[in-house]
């Protein structure tokens, strides 16, 4: 696999003969000091151009990176998107857009999220980035729930966990874990996750999409609790991460109401904890 030195080394070699690109700009995790990077780390390439109708009407130009190995194409009405992997294990992510786009950028009050987080101009052949604002690396920060957030987020959690309950009893597996998996998880679960992360370190730091960077920021003791709402595909196995679950969330939505001011609704979670509990010892 190619170096970021060498990749670099290539793509402004390109970039530097192409008319049509005037500036080149690297955003995301490989510019972010916050962000972990490895050999894996994606290239995330902004090309900044006077005509996007070529790199639109042909992928040719991507080639010259090395053989694909697949890619993913979005076509807008001013840019493009091309996410690429080549056969080295190399993936560069390049947005490519016109003048006056990064000129609305530059005119905003402040810089766009993606940007904030970091950004380095790799080129810039008619001083076309001198206004960009430097990054405060705050983009994309767990910011404190608001009460109203905070109880749609506990109350939906208590109500939509009973359907996991419910789709085990009935050994519909796959319903089960839809329910667990992609909506419980992500939707409410994460959430309280990440907001505990926030307020332990002052609501300034990014835990990453999808909670990519959990393991970096949670306590041994959480992130091993974590790791039990976790399962198999048996129904025994599905039963037990429900219930640690519904124990971790208990416990870190319980003391985030105690430091925000807000009110835990343990009388709710006692009922449906009990509910869930009868409904695992039905007769089949």
């Amino acid at each position: 696999m190619r170096g970021e030195e060498e990749l670099l080394r290539q793509l402004l070699a390109w970039t530097e003969r192409h008319s049509l690109i005037r500036a080149v700009i690297m955003t995301s995790s490989r510019v972010n000091p916050n962000a972990p990077v490895d050999q894996l780390s994606d290239y995330d390439i902004e090309l900044v151009v006077t005509d996007t109708t070529p790199f639109r009407e042909s992928d040719a130009w991507i080639t010259q990176f090395g053989a694909v190995m697949t890619e993913y194409r979005e076509n807008h009405e001013r840019s493009i998107t091309r996410l690429v992997l080549f056969e080295d294990g190399v993936r560069i992510d390049f947005q490519v857009y016109v003048v006056k786009q990064l000129e609305e950028l530059i005119e905003l009050p402040l810089l766009p999220e993606e940007l904030d987080i970091g950004y380095r101009v790799l080129m810039d052949k008619d001083g076309l980035t001198k206004g960009l604002k430097p990054p405060r690396h705050t983009g994309f920060l767990t910011e404190k729930p608001s009460r109203e957030e905070y109880n749609r987020v506990v109350k939906e959690f208590w109500w939509d966990i009973t359907y996991v309950a419910k789709s085990l009893w009935r050994d519909e597996l796959h319903f089960a874990k839809y329910m667990f998996e992609s909506v419980i998880r992500y939707q409410m679960f994460m959430p309280v996750v990440e907001w505990h992360i926030g307020e332990r370190h002052d609501w300034s730091v990014n835990p990453g999409k999808n909670g990519r960077w959990f393991k970096r920021y949670l306590d041994e003791a959480t992130w091993a609790e974590l790791e039990q709402t976790y399962a198999g595909a048996s129904l025994a196995d599905n039963w037990r991460a429900l219930f640690a679950m519904s124990t971790l969330f208990r416990r870190l939505a319980a003391e985030l109401a105690a430091k925000l001011g807000y009110e835990y609704p343990h009388a709710l979670d006692r009922r449906v904890t009990a509910y869930m509990e009868r409904i695992q010892r039905l007769e089949r």
